[in-house]
Protein backbone atom coordinates (compact mmCIF):
# COMPACT_ATOMS: atom_id res chain seq x y z
CA UNK A 1 0.00 0.00 0.00
CA UNK A 2 1.11 3.85 -0.13
CA UNK A 3 0.94 5.97 2.65
CA UNK A 4 -0.04 9.85 2.63
CA UNK A 5 3.23 12.41 2.52
CA UNK A 6 2.99 15.51 4.48
CA UNK A 7 6.12 17.06 2.09
CA UNK A 8 5.28 19.67 -0.64
CA UNK A 9 5.46 17.00 -4.00
CA UNK A 10 6.38 18.54 -7.25
CA UNK A 11 5.57 16.78 -10.47
CA UNK A 12 6.83 17.48 -13.70
CA UNK A 13 4.67 18.77 -16.68
CA UNK A 14 6.74 17.60 -19.17
CA UNK A 15 8.37 14.08 -18.38
CA UNK A 16 5.81 13.14 -14.91
CA UNK A 17 8.63 12.61 -12.81
CA UNK A 18 7.57 13.18 -9.03
CA UNK A 19 10.21 15.05 -6.54
CA UNK A 20 10.13 17.08 -3.33
CA UNK A 21 12.47 19.62 -4.87
CA UNK A 22 11.49 22.19 -7.40
CA UNK A 23 14.35 22.73 -8.24
CA UNK A 24 15.15 18.93 -10.31
CA UNK A 25 12.58 19.63 -12.60
CA UNK A 26 11.64 21.87 -15.87
CA UNK A 27 8.05 22.59 -15.38
CA UNK A 28 7.30 21.63 -11.83
CA UNK A 29 3.40 21.65 -10.80
CA UNK A 30 2.76 21.42 -7.63
CA UNK A 31 0.76 17.97 -6.76
CA UNK A 32 -2.12 18.25 -4.07
CA UNK A 33 -1.57 14.44 -2.84
CA UNK A 34 1.68 12.60 -2.57
CA UNK A 35 1.59 8.97 -0.88
CA UNK A 36 5.33 7.31 -0.21
CA UNK A 37 5.42 3.72 -1.62
CA UNK A 38 6.13 0.53 1.14
CA UNK A 39 7.58 -1.70 -1.37
CA UNK A 40 10.29 1.07 -3.13
CA UNK A 41 10.20 3.77 -1.94
CA UNK A 42 9.59 6.57 -4.11
CA UNK A 43 6.75 9.27 -3.71
CA UNK A 44 3.80 9.20 -6.42
CA UNK A 45 0.81 11.09 -6.86
CA UNK A 46 -1.49 7.71 -7.56
CA UNK A 47 -2.23 6.04 -4.86
CA UNK A 48 -2.45 2.97 -6.88
CA UNK A 49 0.85 2.89 -8.20
CA UNK A 50 2.80 -0.25 -9.04
CA UNK A 51 5.76 -1.37 -8.88
CA UNK A 52 8.12 -4.33 -9.66
CA UNK A 53 9.32 -5.35 -5.80
CA UNK A 54 5.20 -5.18 -5.02
CA UNK A 55 4.26 -7.66 -7.92
CA UNK A 56 6.59 -9.73 -6.74
CA UNK A 57 4.95 -9.88 -3.39
CA UNK A 58 1.26 -10.26 -4.83
CA UNK A 59 0.02 -13.58 -3.47
CA UNK A 60 -3.68 -13.79 -4.44
CA UNK A 61 -6.60 -13.18 -6.54
CA UNK A 62 -10.14 -13.05 -5.96
CA UNK A 63 -11.92 -15.25 -7.43
CA UNK A 64 -14.86 -13.16 -7.48
CA UNK A 65 -13.25 -9.62 -8.97
CA UNK A 66 -10.14 -10.97 -10.01
CA UNK A 67 -8.36 -7.99 -7.41
CA UNK A 68 -4.57 -9.41 -6.42
CA UNK A 69 -3.31 -8.57 -3.04
CA UNK A 70 -0.34 -9.21 -1.17
CA UNK A 71 -2.38 -10.79 2.01
CA UNK A 72 -5.52 -12.84 1.95
CA UNK A 73 -7.40 -10.56 4.07
CA UNK A 74 -7.22 -8.07 1.34
CA UNK A 75 -9.78 -9.19 -1.12
CA UNK A 76 -12.95 -11.64 -0.12
CA UNK A 77 -12.71 -14.34 -1.88
CA UNK A 78 -8.95 -15.47 -2.02
CA UNK A 79 -6.84 -17.89 -4.19
CA UNK A 80 -3.52 -18.25 -3.89
CA UNK A 81 -1.58 -17.16 -7.10
CA UNK A 82 0.70 -20.53 -7.80
CA UNK A 83 4.40 -18.81 -8.87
Amino acid sequence: MTEKTGATVYKCKSCGMVTTEKGHLCSPQEVKKAYTCEYCGITVSNPRHVCKPKVAKLNYVCDGCGRVAVAQTELCRPVEIKK
